[in-house]
């Protein structure tokens, strides 16, 4: 399933991550996934929130940088070889992954991945 991913870049600072999820939990926006990578001098928060329109203004009136990607929620079983599985179908139909993360639970991994296609990667993964 194709969703909405909100990226938030961040000052490599004391502060700075507290300041952003304020912000969004002074205006009741849930965050249900997220991922920071990290360099020297920044950093880019990835999340995944109940109201990416309101989330991503309210991050921008307080002076944040923001970016709205799509990218892929993929269920997969928490079997080994699933995510095995799932990059294997990407590669093998030539499309590039740049990020995956996730996590497991009562059976079910959800994973978040950026790929270069996501609505040729959405039929590839849909398919039984």
């Amino acid at each position: 399933m194709i969703i909405k991913q909100l990226s938030v870049f961040l000052q490599n600072e004391l502060g700075r991550l507290e300041e952003a999820t304020k912000v969004l939990a002074d205006n009741s926006i849930n965050i249900s996934a997220m991922s920071i990578a990290e360099t020297e001098g920044y950093g880019i928060l990835r999340l995944i929130v109940n109201d990416i329109d309101k989330a991503a203004k309210a991050l921008k009136d307080d002076d944040f940088s923001v970016k709205i990607t799509d990218v892929l929620r993929i269920d997969a079983p928490d079997v080994p070889g699933a995510v095995h599985s799932i990059i294997s179908k990407l590669s093998d139909a030539g499309i590039d992954i740049a990020y995956i993360y996730g996590y497991s639970s009562n059976g079910v991994a959800p994973l978040i991945i950026k790929v270069s296609d996501p609505e040729r990667a959405d039929q590839i993964i849909s398919r039984k």
